[in-house]
């Protein structure tokens, strides 16, 4: 199956290990004892971070290191971006119509 970066940020849990790892990059197990679920399904979440090219994994010895890899948000920044732009304009255009509408009315 094909993932995408914002299938991957959709998630809360996913979202969390983002942000465990943002800092410092952590074992497998560091992340999973961060969390109430079990280990297989914070493997799961992992893996999908992993399709998703968010986190990237290294061996060091018997320790799978994961680090984050936000190259990929950039995609996503983009694409709020557009939204952002287009919203504020808007609500700069409400703002000036109201202001307008407040001296003609006083």
């Amino acid at each position: 199956m094909r993932r995408d970066v914002f299938q991957a940020i959709a998630d809360p849990t996913r979202r969390e290990i983002i942000g465990l790892i943002a800092h410092q990059p952590l074992n497998l197990n560091a992340i999973a004892d961060n969390f109430e679920i079990s280990r297989p399904a914070v493997s799961k979440h992992i893996k999908i971070l992993t399709q998703c090219g968010l986190i990237t994994i290294k061996q060091d010895g018997r320790d799978r290191y994961c680090e984050a890899n936000f190259g990929k948000l950039n995609e996503v920044s983009s694409w709020v971006e557009q939204y952002r732009k287009f919203w504020t304009s808007k609500l700069d255009a409400l703002g000036d119509f109201l202001d307008k509408e407040t001296k003609d009315n006083q």
